[in-house]
């Protein structure tokens, strides 16, 4: 079962872990890839406890970004 739901407006994007992120209670950070939300994943899991949210997003809005991407870079 998950910890939490939370809205991916609530989370931070980490530039050097290329993620999303979210404060774990254990004082580490749960983590999510765009790549993985392009594919419809929602679960977000702390490398260093067991606990894991569950990510509320519309998924459209990161296939958009990612067709944009490639319209921009001629693909």
């Amino acid at each position: 079962m998950s910890y939490d739901e939370v809205e991916i407006e609530d989370m931070e994007w980490n530039e050097e872990l290329q993620a999303y992120t979210y404060l774990c209670p254990c004082g580490d950070l749960f983590q999510i890839m765009k790549e993985d939300l392009k594919l419809g994943e929602e679960i977000a899991r702390c490398p260093s406890y067991s606990l894991y949210i569950t990510i509320v997003y519309n998924i459209e809005d990161f296939l958009v970004d990612s067709d944009q991407n490639r319209r921009n870079k001629g693909l």
